[in-house]
């Protein structure tokens, strides 16, 4: 039987014993020194263009465009990092979601996203961007896409007090969105009423009224109550002062 070559620990010099322990102290406050690992947040990269996604999709548009929807959505949740919406890149956000209506121009989703979660930041200038979007695909589509923008004319209304965008979109709403509900139809007269500019509501909705748009009983019931309080409020209004 072969001896074992290795030494005791007893018999290794002091001196070594005790650079081997300066040693390992030193490495482990090295390492207690150096900055813990920081999660960098990855920038949105454009899309590809719409017609390398068309053919790369093999004749499959649509589920390209719900990937790159999960995609999209996903991108704000990265490994040790959450990106608040507020810090995305606003203008390439529109492009993918853009691109995503390309591939499939029948979904609502991007629009939905658009108006209902990248809108409800508290930064003015990016969510003015979103409902200028929101607003630029509805007119594309005005049937289809009416309900998303009538939450942006909402949001514009109570979120940036700009009723004037509000009425703006709900004038579009009327104009061109013949599928739309009564409710999104008659939006610009409550906003009017809301401006001061209660005559115009009066005559706004009296027009609605005997237009026989408005067929559901509850619905023509409340629209006539209401035309009575809008009359009654021009009545008792001060009459304007004319100059002489």
């Amino acid at each position: 039987m072969s001896k074992s070559t290795e030494r005791a620990i007893s018999q290794v010099p002091r001196p070594a014993l005790i650079l081997l322990a300066a040693a390992l102290a030193l490495q482990i406050g090295w390492q207690a020194l150096q900055p813990k690992p920081v999660a960098r947040a990855e920038t949105l990269a454009a899309p590809a263009p719409l017609p390398v996604l068309n053919a790369v999709s093999l004749g499959e548009p649509i589920a390209l465009a719900q990937w790159l929807t999960l995609y999209l959505q996903a991108f704000d949740n990265q490994p040790g990092i959450s990106i608040p919406f507020m810090d995305l890149d606003y203008p390439r956000v529109i492009r993918w979601l853009d691109t995503i209506l390309g591939l499939d121009p029948l979904t609502e989703y991007p629009l939905m996203i658009a108006a209902q979660l990248y809108a409800q930041v508290p930064v003015e200038a990016k969510q003015r961007l979103m409902f200028d979007f929101v607003h630029r695909k509805f007119l594309e589509d005005p049937d289809r896409r009416w309900r998303w923008l009538a939450q942006c004319a909402i949001l514009a209304k109570h979120r940036l007090n700009d009723r004037a965008l509000a009425l703006q979109y709900a004038e579009d709403i009327t104009r061109h969105a013949r599928a739309a509900s009564g409710w999104a139809r008659q939006m610009r007269i409550f906003i009017l009423e809301d401006m001061g500019e209660v005559e115009s509501a009066t005559v706004l909705l009296g027009g609605l009224l005997a237009g026989g748009e408005v067929t559901d009983p509850r619905e023509i019931h409340f629209l006539t109550q209401r035309l009575e309080e809008l009359k009654n409020a021009e009545k008792s209004s001060p009459p304007s002062k004319t100059r002489h």
